[in-house]
């Protein structure tokens, strides 16, 4: 049986395909609370860096040519300190391999992969990292809305400027109005997405995936005061799945953005801290230095699509056809879904739209769990998502997978990713 062109051409190997060696990430930790609370994002950088040229023992560190990573939140951009991590990290040449960051709010590392694909594809580099970092314990102070902005843009007369700024849990709210997702639904998936990631944890799923942090810890009391002396921790576990959470529980939450609202701190993706990074280089690279045996898969493409940034949840719904046309597939040629479940009012949106509620029930959308289970630290989402994908495909056998996440701002990405 021949296979249809689109699929064809994805799963057709060449030499200059961009092909994808390790794909890691620390635990994704609560903020505030996680044991990752008290953790530099550079420092967790820095680790997730570290474990990519321990898991590429073969590869010399000096050919690794570029690294970008995704970055929302942190000072400067998190330039210097991404690069001060970088530099940092036992085994990288320091002379000889640059790094930038990229910023596309929750697309960030996503943006980061695509970018280093894109230097491998035009033959600007051969071999790159692309990551995320974030800690939004220490950088959420603002709720990601910019302090110091243009005032002429805060009584703009165009209101898709004036809602760049509007509350994330408002734009979740538009959604579940204006496409009727009730909160009846919006708790069931975050039930299933608890318990799915659950799941994983205890078979064992994400332990290929997962890298530990060695970091500090300091007990505090509800006022913030230390408790005891600081310890030092090894983290190895995501924190933030509540193993047995039901309907019944969380029924009783309160609306979390507005009195009569459906969206709740139990249906909504968790704040949270981690990092997370993918080694990429050109097949034809990987084969002169005889490393296909290491290979993953390869990244294909991505793509990026705007929506109204009041209700930029529905982004996936957009990127995501868009992508799929332009590669010539369909829905059926995908055999897992990573959707970021940035709120379930937008997560149950897309899945609707796209025409995956089959998908989902049979576990091929969000198999092991969500953002809502697992967090979701923006400028490092991406590149989480890849990771338990490209590791999810590998231990289920299937060959074609998508990650998409809805942008702050009013966007949409995706990208699709193949198992080898």
């Amino acid at each position: 049986m021949s296979l249809p062109r689109g699929l064809k051409s994805v799963l057709t190997k060449a030499p200059t395909d961009v092909v994808i060696l390790s794909a890691l990430r620390t635990p994704i930790t609560r903020s505030y609370k996680g044991g990752l609370k008290d953790a530099y994002p550079e420092e967790l950088l820095s680790t997730v860096l570290k474990a990519t040229l321990d898991a590429n023992p073969n590869l010399d560190p000096k050919l690794i040519e570029d690294v970008a990573v995704g970055v929302v939140l942190n000072e400067l951009g998190g330039s210097k300190a991404a690069r001060m991590a970088l530099n940092h990290t036992p085994g990288f040449d320091t002379s000889s391999t640059s790094l930038y960051t990229a910023n596309r709010a929750c697309a960030s590392s996503l943006q980061a992969i695509t970018l280093v694909a894109s230097q491998i594809k035009t033959e600007m580099i051969s071999v790159g990292i692309g990551a995320g970092m974030e800690s939004m314990t220490r950088n959420y102070g603002t709720r990601a809305i910019p302090v110091d902005v243009w005032p002429e843009l805060k009584e703009s007369p165009v209101k898709e400027a004036r809602d760049c700024v509007m509350s994330m849990g408002i734009t979740s709210e538009n959604v579940a109005e204006r496409y009727n997702v009730s909160r009846e639904d919006q708790d069931a998936l975050a039930v299933e997405s608890h318990a799915r990631a659950a799941r994983a944890v205890k078979e064992g799923w994400f332990d290929k995936e997962v890298v530990p942090v060695h970091t500090r810890f300091q007990e505090v009391d509800k006022q913030g005061n230390k408790v005891g002396e600081e310890q030092r921790v090894i983290v190895t576990k995501d924190d933030g799945i509540r193993e047995g959470v039901t309907l019944d529980k969380l029924a009783k939450l309160k609306p979390a953005f507005k009195p009569d609202g459906r969206s709740t701190a139990g249906n909504s993706s968790q704040v949270s801290d981690g990092a997370a990074a993918a080694l990429l280089m050109r097949r034809s690279t990987a084969t002169e230095l005889g490393l296909t045996g290491q290979i993953m898969g390869k990244f294909v493409a991505s793509a990026v699509a705007g929506c109204k940034p009041d209700e930029m949840g529905i982004g996936p719904a957009i990127a995501i056809p868009k992508l799929l046309n332009q590669l010539g597939l369909k829905s059926e040629d995908v055999d897992r879904w990573e959707i970021n479940e940035a709120f379930a009012s937008q997560a149950l949106y897309c899945v609707r739209e796209l025409g995956l509620e089959k998908e989902l029930v049979a576990g091929k959308v969000n198999p092991d769990g969500g953002a809502i289970a697992l967090g979701h630290p923006l400028g490092a989402t991406g590149a989480r998502m890849v990771s338990t994908l490209m590791h999810g495909l590998q231990r289920t056998g299937g060959e074609v997978g998508v990650v998409s996440m809805c942008i702050g701002t009013g966007m949409g990405m995706a990208g699709v990713f193949v198992r080898e």
